[in-house]
């Protein structure tokens, strides 16, 4: 009982207070870093084997060149991220603990833009920055199942939180979560040198999707904020950034390349 207290307290000395978010935002996260990968990895390992990865290799290249050119200005970099496209025509991206990131062919051939793929990417490395899927399996299952699981447990325990996790990041993360990763996704963007308007482009189309079938954007919206009040909150935080933003590049020729082998 003594070494498992001292181990307890030493495991939330080293992982505590963890920066989540732009000008060393901090939060408490009980989970270490090795084993937020470890899960995202199980969770990584569900999700392709119930879809179909992409195989046009230049796709994949491209989607993850930017990934990592928004990893670079991101404020988490302890991780090794990994952008996939999966085959299906849902339009839906999503990001795993971890840093294991993928989008959906469907929402590739919807946009326009490298800078609306950058305000995606963006969007989903926040998600993983401010430790989002870690914050919600912190608030269902408590702080003494995740630390049998961050103290390196097997068996069931670990099974459960591997299962949440699958379906929370494809549920989504709720209001809060949804306007921070706007926001911290638009900072990104911008720092990036991809021009932030991407993301008020990129939630206008899915605004104007809204009077679609429904379906179209089910998943990806239903938990998601009013997409008008996503709209008016990135349009401001763009405004911020000055005239220069406005000249920063769409990259709209070398998406269409791209999107024509879809």
């Amino acid at each position: 009982m003594l070494r498992k207290t001292v181990l307890l307290v030493l495991l939330l000395a080293l992982v505590g207070c963890i920066t989540t978010g732009p000008k060393g935002k901090k939060s408490f996260i009980f989970i270490s870093t090795s084993q937020e990968v470890d899960i995202g990895k199980q969770v990584a390992a569900d999700v392709e084997s119930k879809e179909r990865v992409l195989g046009d290799s230049q796709v994949q290249s491209y989607v993850n060149n930017i990934g990592q050119k928004l990893v670079s200005v991101c404020d988490r970099k302890d991780i090794r991220y990994s952008f996939k496209v999966l085959d299906n025509d849902e339009i839906n991206a999503f990001a795993c603990p971890g840093g294991f990131i993928y989008v959906y062919k469907g929402l590739l051939k919807t946009m326009n833009s490298e800078a609306e793929l950058a305000a995606v990417l963006g969007h989903e490395i926040a998600h993983v920055v401010a430790r989002h899927s870690i914050k919600k399996l912190q608030q269902v299952y408590g702080i003494s199942l995740l630390i049998k699981v961050a103290l390196g447990e097997k068996g069931k325990a670990v099974q459960n939180v591997v299962g949440a996790a699958v379906g929370l990041v494809l549920m989504g993360y709720g209001r809060d979560n949804e306007f921070e990763a706007d926001e911290y996704g638009t900072l990104y963007q911008y720092e990036a040198r991809y021009n932030p308007d991407g993301m008020v482009q990129l939630l206008g189309l899915f605004k104007s999707m809204e009077k679609n079938p429904p379906g179209t954007l089910e998943k990806l919206l239903s938990t998601h904020p009013p997409t008008s009040e996503r709209i008016t909150r990135v349009e401001k935080q763009v405004d911020g950034f000055g005239e220069g933003a406005k000249s920063l590049p769409y990259g709209e020729s070398e998406y269409a390349a791209i999107k024509a082998r879809l």
